[in-house]
């Protein structure tokens, strides 16, 4: 996947994004992370890094892209400090570290295609906790694939920026694929033309469930659209919250 392009048009197309939600999640999990070590993978441009650095939380990042992590090292410069960030694959993790907790947030996992990535990063994550660290994670619900995005074009035309965003059926079950146009001013006043093509894919709550037990987690906990309420067939976001126990 490509994201020259789409990196630096991320934060613009994700302004309106909940991450102060996501953190609040955290905190329904995790009282307290004044100290905790937290690794984010697909940590993206680094918001969440910066949240969660400013409620005290000792972070790291991983991603696979490096124009991701280019803007998320200059935004966590910006506000004062310096993690680690490395580029690498969420199915194969390098051995970082030993972490309190592991994030997985903004539906990063849904770009996995197969069943044996969604498995296999699962069982990387956990080399990298500490025993009785918190593994949490969201997905899209088989009904936000289905119904909130197949068949949909979304749209936005401000001064600077333009995108129109077609979703439709990708190749795989209860996947989706999203074309992205976007039409950027430059500084001559030109518009350039930028296209993404962004795959993603969900499944059953019960197959991460199996999943997650089979990689040796614990203690698991399944919720929706950031409370701790359980999913129901209008729920769009799928939470998870696992416990490495030895």
């Amino acid at each position: 996947m490509n994201y020259h392009a789409f990196a630096a048009l991320y934060d613009a197309l994700m302004e309106e994004a909940p991450y102060d939600k996501w953190v609040d999640y955290v905190y329904q999990n995790v009282s307290d992370l004044n100290g905790l070590s937290v690794l984010d993978v697909g940590c993206g441009t680094g918001e969440l890094l910066v949240r969660l650095k400013n409620a005290g939380a000792d972070v790291t990042g991983v991603d696979l892209s490096a124009e991701m992590l280019t803007v998320a090292k200059e935004k966590c410069e910006q506000a004062g400090f310096s993690p680690l960030l490395l580029q690498q694959s969420m199915t194969e993790l390098d051995h970082i570290g030993l972490f309190d907790v592991v994030t997985i947030f903004c539906d990063s996992l849904n770009y996995l295609e197969t069943e044996e990535e969604v498995q296999q990063t699962l069982r990387s994550v956990m080399d990298q906790m500490k025993d009785d660290a918190v593994l949490l994670f969201d997905v899209h619900s088989l009904s936000k694939i289905e119904k909130g995005f197949i068949g949909q074009t979304f749209a936005e035309d401000t001064e600077e920026m333009a995108y129109i965003w077609t979703s439709f059926e990708g190749e795989f079950p209860n996947s989706v694929e999203h074309e992205l146009t976007f039409f950027v001013k430059n500084q001559h006043g030109y518009y350039e033309r930028f296209t993404e093509l962004h795959k993603q894919r969900t499944f059953p709550v019960r197959m991460y469930k199996e999943w997650l037990t089979a990689a040796g987690f614990q203690d698991l906990a399944v919720h929706t659209d950031f409370s701790l309420e359980e999913p129901t067939k209008e729920s769009e976001r799928i939470f998870f919250r696992a416990i490495k126990r030895i």
